[in-house]
């Protein structure tokens, strides 16, 4: 059974760091790209970063260009995603994606506040 089990979210002041963590099971982790997502209550869903299946390639929306940095480590099924000088705006439930198998993670809340 494919299983993303996503962890590290919390409250964090602006300007501040976070990481999350995305563990990953069920299926041959190192073959497939991932990717985060994030949403905020009453939008969809949106694209925050992207990896290739050895990390060899990144993608990242526009919004978070610069602040975070997305990982993988193929050797122990994890896909990262480093967010710093975090903002207000930032504030979402973010979600770990499989793109090629169309599974999501539970998702972890991310509130940005002081």
């Amino acid at each position: 059974q494919v299983q993303l089990v996503e962890s590290g979210g919390g409250l964090v002041q602006p300007g501040g760091s976070l990481r999350l963590s995305c563990a990953a099971s069920g299926f041959i982790f190192s073959r497939h790209s991932m990717s985060w997502y994030r949403q905020v209550p009453g939008k969809e869903r949106e694209l925050v970063a992207t990896i290739s299946s050895y990390g060899g390639s990144t993608d990242y929306a526009d919004s978070v260009k610069g602040r975070f940095i997305i990982s993988r480590d193929n050797a122990k099924n994890t896909v990262s995603l480093q967010m710093n000088s975090l903002k207000p705006e930032d504030t979402a439930v973010f979600y770990c994606y499989i793109p090629a198998l169309r599974v999501w993670g539970q998702g972890t809340q991310v509130t940005v506040s002081s």
